[in-house]
């Protein structure tokens, strides 16, 4: 459903493709639909579900108003009953989409009769655990006339939506929520089924996903609802779903009518207004037949502060499949955001950096032309000569895009920290903890921890490094855990939704704190730092298991909760990325450096992390 991008190709892809297998739910039965003696009005195709009651069934002579066309993507158009031809019920939406799979011959204002099949369309396959969205296929459209005033625009707003979010599943259905009647004044998703298809508008509202490379952004129309400090929508918990986010994208294709650009904290002014659909990219969503205009805000990418002479400052960074393939502006950028942003930390984890030919699946696995190249910008930048180290993975065993060989890299600066080179081990070579001097040190460093763990299948493997600041050392393991892939969206049918992909990243945290208990059993008082993209919140079950017994504490959570977030996702401003400490390192400085997942421009999708502390 997007236009001018390689997605809205893969849309239409999908949609071909569940038309012929059968993914239009019910389609099976359509020929031995009858069709209906009585009028058939659209809230009785919608039903009082979010399954229509008519599902399968052939519909003659449904009546409605055009009241949106989509021209690209999933092509089609939404009409809705007259405001003099509705029901008296909320549950029953009075608009649905009427899905044509060529370029629509109807005008927005047209008076239409359809007849078809009445299905319901999963966006993603049923295995996605989206809802399904309900539709007629297979249209036969008879324009009555034209010009006609639209139905009034249902209002989308703070006294509208309601403040649960959803209804607990049917454990009899598996935990879905598909049989249950709708309660659109007690759920928010039941509110937003309820105008599935159908006219809606929001007012002025503020902007808590940037505009990103689909033309699309999210809106709150709840300002007050867990309110990040810099303008965004904090997902705090499980629970803090945040029921006023709404994904916002607009009918007109993109080459005839530009989107927007807007970042986080900016306000979409005035009524945007068109019908509500629903789509795999992030469930409810107006697309806009009015489109409001965006009022930029003054958010700015931050700069956090630079370390004192006596503190060592360590920081990770997500820089997003770094490869000497990409052009030298995103080096340049990176390195800028390094030097002016992170104020060069002495140590630096990087996650993603690709092997030197990138994406190429030729079994190339160095990534020294990645770094030289990265390290030199850091340099042109103003920046320290860092040196690094890594190890090397296996081809294609790591994860990630096939032949890219993403890994962790330490950069470090050697005028203020020196790297302990012990036996450095190789790709399928475990680390372990021994004494030096009465301190723990590692048996390989750099080294991999536990890396024939079955938790690592197709996973980056944690690098560690010892390091020594001022004659002390300090242990740094630096993680990119599993990632969300397959876990099923907010407003999944499941409710709760399944999040598969935790129980692999649970094992991971479990193989890294076992490896940080053996170290504090070798040095109760050992400085210890685990860090990276740990791909889960930090009130999670992975962040639980990281931190069991005390062995680390998650440095995020000594922030504000309004400022407890490094990624956007869908409107929710949420944690990835993390810095967990030992409990000798008692004191420090948090800082998670807000100068991408903010802002439609990003050099990542992810904010940088620095810690500052003395040890």
């Amino acid at each position: 459903m997007r236009s001018s991008h390689p997605r809205s190709a893969a849309v239409a892809a999908l949609v071909a493709t569940a038309l012929a297998t059968g993914l239009l739910v019910g389609t099976a039965d359509a020929a031995e639909g009858a069709v209906s003696a009585d009028p058939i009005r659209i809230h009785d195709i919608q039903g009082t579900t979010r399954i229509s009651p008519l599902n399968g069934k052939a519909v003659a002579d449904v009546e409605g108003i055009v009241t949106g066309v989509r021209t690209y993507g999933s092509r089609g158009f939404w009409i809705q009953s007259a405001d003099d031809a509705t029901d008296d019920d909320a549950a029953t939406s009075e608009g649905v989409f009427v899905f044509t799979g060529s370029v629509p011959t109807v005008a927005v204002g047209d008076a239409v009769k359809v007849s078809g099949t009445v299905g319901e369309y999963v966006p993603g396959g049923v295995n996605s655990g989206n809802q399904s969205a309900t539709q007629i296929s297979k249209p036969t459209v008879t324009v009555v006339s034209s010009g006609n005033a639209l139905p009034r625009a249902t209002a989308i707003n703070e006294y509208t939506v309601p403040a649960e979010y959803a209804p607990a599943g049917d454990t009899a259905a598996g935990g879905s929520i598909n049989g249950l009647a709708l309660e659109p004044s007690r759920f928010a998703l039941d509110f937003y089924e309820s105008l599935e298809g159908m006219n809606v508008k929001i007012g002025t509202s503020r902007v808590v996903g940037a505009t990103d490379p689909y033309s699309e952004l999210w809106v709150t129309v709840k300002g007050w609802e867990n309110a990040a400090k810099r303008g965004g929508t904090v997902y705090g918990s499980y629970e803090s779903q945040n029921t006023g986010r709404l994904q916002i994208q607009q009918l007109a294709p993109v080459t005839q009518q530009p989107f927007p650009v807007a970042n986080v904290g900016d306000k979409l002014t005035g009524t945007t207004e068109g019908p509500l659909d629903f789509n795999q990219f992030g469930g409810y969503t107006l697309v806009a037949r009015t489109l409001g205009t965006v009022k930029a805000g003054t958010l700015a990418p931050e700069k956090t502060k630079a370390q004192a002479a006596n503190e060592l400052a360590v920081a990770t960074y997500n820089v997003e499949n770094l490869d000497p393939t990409d052009p030298q502006e995103k080096f340049d950028a990176l390195a800028k955001a390094v030097v002016e942003n992170l104020a060069s930390p002495d140590i630096l984890a990087l996650e993603e950096i690709q092997d030197d030919n990138g994406a190429k699946n030729d079994g190339v696995v160095s990534a020294e032309q990645t770094l030289t190249k990265f390290t030199a910008a850091i340099a042109a930048a103003g920046g320290p000569a860092y040196q690094w180290r890594t190890i090397d993975p296996e081809n294609n065993k790591d994860g990630g895009e096939p032949g890219g060989n993403i890994r962790q890299v330490f950069l470090f600066n050697p005028a203020r920290v020196s790297f302990t080179e012990r036996a450095p081990g190789d790709a399928v070579t475990a680390t372990g903890v021994t004494t030096v001097n009465g301190k723990a040190a590692l048996t390989r460093s750099p080294g991999r921890v536990d890396p024939a763990n079955p938790a690592w299948a197709d996973s980056r493997k944690p690098l560690a490094g010892e390091f020594s600041f001022k004659g002390k050392p300090v242990i740094v393991i630096a993680n990119h855990f599993g990632s969300k892939g397959g876990d099923e969206g907010l407003t999944s049918h499941h409710q709760p939704p399944v999040r598969s992909s935790e129980a692999k990243r649970l094992l991971q945290a479990q193989a890294v704190n076992g490896f940080v208990k053996d170290v504090l059993a070798a040095q109760k008082n050992a400085n210890v730092l685990v860090l990276g993209d740990i791909n889960d919140f930090e009130f999670s079950a992975t962040t639980d298991a990281l931190a069991d017994g005390g062995a680390l504490y998650p440095a995020i959570k000594s922030l504000p909760k309004a400022e407890r977030y490094s990624y956007v996702y869908q409107g929710n401003a949420q944690v990835l990325d993390q810095i967990l400490t030992s409990p000798a390192i008692k004191t420090f400085t948090y800082d998670s450096v807000h100068i991408n997942a903010e802002f439609a421009a990003q050099n990542s999708d992810h904010d940088p992390q620095v810690l500052r502390f003395r040890p």
